[in-house]
């Protein structure tokens, strides 16, 4: 399945995300909007540029019906042709291991070497090719959170 543009697939929708197939193609709607979760800018990061040729977007999806949320990183492909470019989606091993770590030190497009201070330029980064999805779970992984006292 192919994945249009994040702002021409994410539309608001309501108070909690869900997904859903969009014209045949695509991420679905989760309910805020793409300017919502746009990140402007990961300069505060030891090595990465203020601006990047390709859009970055991070957020959370509520999982409906719990008290989940589960965390994403979502980097359009550094192409000029993103829109048809296909979708990765990447989920690290585990239990317990954040998918941050392939994002910042496998298949990102700035990693964190081993014993290095500042992030570098991967030539090899994955979103040369593809739109990349990084998913963070089960919730209580990484970024993504659950409430114990009262989770399902």
């Amino acid at each position: 399945m192919l994945f249009r543009s994040v702002e021409s697939s994410i539309a608001p929708s309501g108070s909690r995300a869900s997904f859903t197939q969009v014209s045949g193609a695509g991420l679905a709607s989760a309910y805020r909007t793409a300017a919502d979760d746009l990140v402007p800018s990961l300069d505060a990061l030891p090595g990465w540029p203020a601006t990047t040729p390709f859009k970055i977007y991070s957020g959370f999806l509520p999982i409906t019906g719990t008290t989940k949320d589960i965390h994403y990183v979502f980097l359009e492909a550094n192409t000029t042709e993103f829109a048809k470019a296909p979708l990765v989606v990447w989920f690290n091993g585990g239990p317990g291991c954040s998918s941050m770590l392939g994002l910042l030190q496998e298949t990102g497009p700035y990693v964190l070497e081993g014993g290095a201070t500042e992030y570098t330029w991967n030539n090899y980064t994955w979103n040369n090719e593809t739109n990349m999805l990084y998913i963070e779970q089960p919730a209580g992984v990484g970024y993504s959170t659950c409430d114990n006292k009262t989770a399902p």
